[in-house]
């Protein structure tokens, strides 16, 4: 018997292994495994089983032994992995390491165990305990024998209570006999932080109602395709379709997984989850520790739960009996892994859900642009929800046009138009609460010297005013590199002391709001405040309880967050992503808008949002409006006429490397070896500078290919990118289906 094997080096190739007898009944495709490699010792995991190889027999070596300190990969995501290694043009390698998350794959964490006493035999204790009551220097070993007889077994520190015992006392007992030990795992350490009520089913509307019927078909295998986009507007009920969907599915004796885009989002979508399902579930997302990620990965692995909650790497929980899917604001961005294998995990989730004949939910107020021609195409089944719960009004939007305002008066930032201003004031003073919405962080986005005209940028990159700086730690960083300089109190070139910060971020924002609103709570949410999981739930929890008037935040607060006492929300600078090199800058405006419009007069109050603008665009009239079917035909015409997704496929190759004419020419190599497979559905764009043209003192070339039939060209581009000789100081980046240009 063969054994197909790959190791832990990124060589994108099996290796062929023979099995020695005494393994062939145990081994099994996912198996970890010890490999002689060369010189070395390596572990490996088996991805399939043969009978024959095609390198001769006699030259094969055996197998090692199976990793027993490695757990197995379920072998329903083999297949997976697979899949995600040949579409994403990644080595094998890196998919499957991305089907095991680090802390289990790399054998370092181990299963915690106790050692449990008992009795080895009860008589004998018993004459023990007679034949010595009363002698002082067998007092310890004679209580510790009649609390077992008393209590059962049990680990050592379970009769510290009631016993001033020694360990000395046990290995005494163990070493005549009378008691032994054997070691179990770790009973669940239940996640009790988020404290729930538990939550009935609510009557479904007809919405709903018309959502489950199409989902309960998927499940029963009656359905054309296994995937639903759900497309419900902001405050439909979506949450609830997916309650009882997988109440459904756990019906049926089968597992969940619930994708969230954002950290943010977990704590609120676990209350949610718990409340109605108890400790069924596991909660998987990048803030766990190792441990934490290693025991939740064993509670799902051994069967303990049937539910997986978390962001991206949450698709590959190992669930052996898979039956749905649900991808909550499957349009978002952070769905896309930025590094190798660069997936997109709602196009696998619909990969998965098809291997595994599970259903798969998509679920958005604005689905992507990719998602709706594929409804539309009968590729997936559409179901709309347009109508808000309990029929509640939709939020009246106004647009706010900047270039009119009055000039602020002396000293005063103009950050807030006075209209917003006066639309919190009213919220403060009616007891409601309002959201301030602002897409960037930081206090001011460039630092300049009016007098010498110094800019102060990142030497490593290459974006002007790609500094930001943090009033509060008066540093400037790079969000690019993550660079960190001091803030200098005093331009660097001339040394004029009155040194100007422009541009605006939350924490300006922030400072504005505290001098304009004076005694009102106010909370802040961006990457620079939230460094853990329990920092989002600390600021959500006190706004959720009142207890903040007002919270700012980038877009971590413009998805999925319920908040009945929020009747205003204010967009600060809504065009702003509008001015974005990318032919995605429309839809990620629009939804982004969209989004964070929905949070307001979700309660028994309507909502007011005020979107402002400093100038005319159509993609925020649509979005005040409301209008994603217009939206959505105003930006599908100008992308079909220039042969842009979802018309057609997009693969984006970057070239990077120190050295930028060996970087230039290397790109140019390669594009002229992906000619020859040029066709009349293929637009090749030549190799040239990147949007951002050097991060890290990194010069960065960007190709891309476009079209139609990419199967032949994409497989091409993965053996240039993985297995032809790329010059030294060069990498080559494949990203299938790239949802960024920059």
């Amino acid at each position: 018997m063969i054994a197909k094997v790959i190791t832990d080096i990124s060589l994108d190739r099996e290796f062929d292994y023979l099995v020695p007898e005494e393994l062939q009944d145990k081994l099994r495709p996912g198996s970890a495994v010890s490999v002689p490699f060369g010189r070395s010792c390596r572990t490996g995991y088996v991805l399939s089983m043969a009978e024959n190889s095609s390198y001769d027999p006699a030259k094969l070596k055996a197998l090692n032994g199976i990793a027993s300190d490695r757990p197995a990969i379920p072998e329903q995501l083999i297949a997976l992995g697979r899949w995600i290694a040949g579409y994403y043009c990644a080595t094998q390698e890196h998919a499957i390491r991305t089907l095991l998350p680090a802390a289990v794959r790399s054998g370092k964490v181990k299963e915690k165990k106790y050692r449990c006493f008992f009795l080895a035999d009860k008589s004998a204790a018993e004459k023990y305990i007679i034949e010595n009551k009363g002698n002082s220097r067998l007092e310890k070993r004679v209580l510790v024998l009649q609390m077992m007889l008393r209590k059962g077994e049990g680990p050592r520190a379970e009769f510290s209570t009631e016993t001033d015992y020694s360990a000395s006392a046990f290995d005494a007992l163990c070493k005549a006999g009378l008691i032994a030990c054997r070691e179990e795992a770790m009973p669940d350490e239940f996640d009790n932080r988020i404290e729930t009520l538990p939550s009935a089913p609510l009557p479904p509307s007809p919405d709903q109602e018309k959502a489950l019927e199409q989902i309960s078909q998927i499940l029963d295998g009656k359905t054309s395709s296994h995937v639903q986009l759900l497309y419900g507007t902001t405050n439909s009920g979506k949450t609830e379709v997916y309650l009882q969907a997988i109440a459904k599915v756990l019906e049926r004796g089968r597992s969940a997984i619930v994708l969230v885009p954002e950290i943010s989002l977990t704590p609120q979508t676990v209350r949610r989850f718990r409340a109605r399902f108890g400790d069924k579930l596991s909660v998987l997302h990048s803030r766990l520790t190792d441990r934490e990620r290693f025991d939740e990965w064993n509670r799902i692995n051994s069967g303990k739960v049937q539910i997986a909650i978390g962001a991206r790497s949450a698709l590959f929980a190992p669930f052996n009996n898979l039956g749905l899917i649900v991808v909550d604001e499957e349009h978002d961005s952070s769905y896309k892994q930025s590094e190798s294998p660069r997936y997109h995990a709602r196009d696998v989730a619909v990969m998965r859900g098809k291997l595994e004949n599970a259903g798969v939910i998509l679920g958005s107020a604005t689905p992507s642009a990719e998602s709706l021609y594929n409804a539309r195409q009968g590729k997936f089944l559409l179901c709309r929800m347009a109508v808000q719960v309990d029929n509640k009004p939709a939020p009246l939007i106004r647009i706010v046009d900047r270039r009119l305002d009055p000039a602020p008066e002396a000293g005063m930032s103009n950050l807030l138009s006075p209209v917003l201003i006066h639309a919190v004031e009213e919220r403060l003073e009616r007891g409601e609460q309002a959201i301030l919405f602002l897409n960037r962080r930081g206090y001011a986005r460039s630092l300049c010297c009016p007098q010498c005209g110094y800019e102060a940028r990142c030497p490593e990159c290459s974006v002007n005013y790609n500094y930001t700086y943090s009033r509060s730690r008066e540093i400037l960083s790079c969000h690019l590199c993550g660079g960190v300089v001091p803030a200098p109190p005093a331009c660097p070139e001339c040394g004029f002391q009155e040194i100007r910060y422009f541009g605006s971020g939350t924490e300006k924002l922030e400072s504005c709001a505290r001098g304009i609103f004076s005694g009102a709570r106010i909370g802040r949410m961006d990457s620079d405040m939230m460094r853990s999981a329990d920092d989002y739930e600390v600021v959500l929890d006190k706004f959720r309880r009142g207890k903040l008037d007002i919270l700012i935040g980038t877009q971590m607060i413009a998805k999925g967050l319920h908040f009945p006492g929020v009747t205003l929300v204010g967009v600060v600078n809504a065009d702003l992503g509008l001015s974005m090199p990318d032919f995605r800058a429309q839809e990620r405006t629009f939804q982004m808008l969209t989004q964070v419009a929905g949070r307001a007069g979700r309660g028994d109050k309507r909502g007011e949002v005020i979107f402002q603008t400093t100038k005319d665009s159509d993609v925020i009239r649509f979005a005040a409006d409301l209008d994603f079917d217009g939206f959505s035909k105003f930006d599908l015409e100008f992308r079909e006429m220039l042969d842009y997704p979802p018309f057609t496929r997009l693969i984006a190759i970057f070239f990077k490397g120190e050295n930028e004419s060996a970087v230039a020419a290397y790109a140019a190599e390669f594009a002229e070896k992906l000619a020859v497979y040029k066709h009349d559905r293929l637009r090749i764009t030549p190799p040239a500078p990147a949007p951002v043209e050097k991060i890290r003192n990194q010069y960065r070339y960007l190709m891309t290919v476009r079209g139609n039939g990419l199967k032949t060209i994409r497989e091409a581009i993965r053996v240039l990118a993985l297995h032809h000789t790329v010059p030294a100081g060069i990498s080559v980046a494949v990203d299938v289906d790239a949802q960024h240009l920059m």
